[in-house]
Formats: structure tokens, sequence, C-alpha cells
């Protein structure tokens, strides 16, 4: 497995991961799957907290927001702080390499661009346990869950999109040169995917990196 430092391909190619042939197909996924696994199951919580439990068309609409309000938050901090977390041993080393080293190094490749569905349902467990205890369970947990799936689609669509879709809308323009100045210019700033709102209010904007890297 290739770890070269300072390694970035700008071809939509792949790298084998695990000398185990059936772990290695199982990091590669097609950039619909997300939605094939998960959309079910939106509708799955959805279709609860309205028709059967019945709390009702704005109580959904506010929980699902903050759901997906959440999700932003999550998307950052997992970014930036285990995303980008820099191990000193060789077994962390290796770890953060295929959680997301192996992006940096091969950022075009379109065969991980999204989460395996095997790694976004492990993760997906203790946020479904906060959602319950925060939320107290039932029909306002799942609409708070449906909120944060729903965030979390998104940001893999958009993941997928940033690298290889050429769509002519300002805002798109804005998030993918944010996100390449992340990968090209300095992969520690930038750590929005779906949006830049916590990049702005934790100063870790491209510019914003910049002057701290002068002023240091």
């Amino acid at each position: 497995m290739s770890q070269q430092k300072n390694f970035v391909s700008l071809k939509d190619e792949t790298i084998r991961m695990f000398d185990n042939p059936i772990l290695d197909r199982m990091s590669r996924i097609h950039w619909a799957t997300p939605l094939i696994v998960w959309v079910p199951v939106v509708i799955y919580c959805l279709y609860q907290a309205l028709f059967v439990q019945q709390i009702g068309w704005i109580k959904v609409s506010v929980l699902f927001l903050i759901g997906l309000f959440l999700w932003t938050f999550s998307e950052y901090f997992v970014h930036r702080f285990v995303f980008h977390y820099h191990p000193t041993t060789d077994f962390g080393k290796r770890i953060s390499f295929l959680m997301h080293g192996v992006h940096h190094d091969y950022p075009n490749d379109s065969k991980r661009l999204v989460m395996p569905p095997i790694m976004s349902i492990v993760l997906a467990i203790p946020f479904f346990v906060f959602f319950n205890l925060a939320f107290g369970g039932g029909g306002e947990s799942l609409a708070a869950f449906s909120g944060m799936v729903s965030g979390y689609l998104v940001y893999d669509m958009m993941h997928f999109a940033l690298h290889h879709a050429k769509w002519q809308n300002k805002y798109f323009e804005k998030l993918k040169k944010h996100h390449m100045a992340h990968h090209y210019v300095h992969p520690e700033a930038g750590f929005g995917v779906s949006n830049l709102f916590w990049d702005v209010i934790f100063k870790t904007e491209l510019e914003e990196a910049r002057k701290k890297a002068n002023e240091e």
C-alpha cells in the first residue's frame, strides 16, 4: 500500500488498501450507494414520527432541522479533529491513512469519495443512541435522527460533486474553491465540505489560515 509523503494523484485512479480482496473491494463503492442505504432509513424515521407516533408536521420539521444543524457541526468536528489528527505511532499513521490520508493522496478517486456503508452504519449507532437520549426516544428522536442522516447524505453527495461535477452555480463554485484549497493549498484549513458555516465561526477559512501562518 502506497503512503508516499506529499504524493498527490490528479487522476481518477485508485490503489489497493487491503491485502484481503473482500475488504479492499468493500472500500470502493459507487457514489449512489449511500442513497440506496440511507434514504429508506430517512423515509422510515419520518413515517414513524408523522404517521405512527403522530407528533405533528411542525414539530417534525423543527426536529429535522435541529438534526441537520447538528450534522453540520459533526461534519466539521470529525473532519478537523479526527480525519486530520496527526498520530505519531506507525499504527496510528496507518489508521489515519486508511480513514482519510488516502483521499488526500488520491483526491479524484471516484470509488472512494463517499463513505462505505459498513463504516457509516458503525458511526450511525452512537449518533442514534445520542438522539434517543437527547430527545427522549420515540418520534422526536426519529425526526431529529432523520435530519442528521439527511445532512450526512448531502455531505457525501456534495463531496463527490466537488471533485467530479461542473455545475454553473455561484454557491457550488464557492464551495468547490473552498474544498480544492483544502486539498491543494492548506490541508489544515477549510474543513467544511457541505457548508462553510463552521469554518467561518472557528476562523479556519483559507485566508484566516494564511494570516495565522504569517503571524507565526
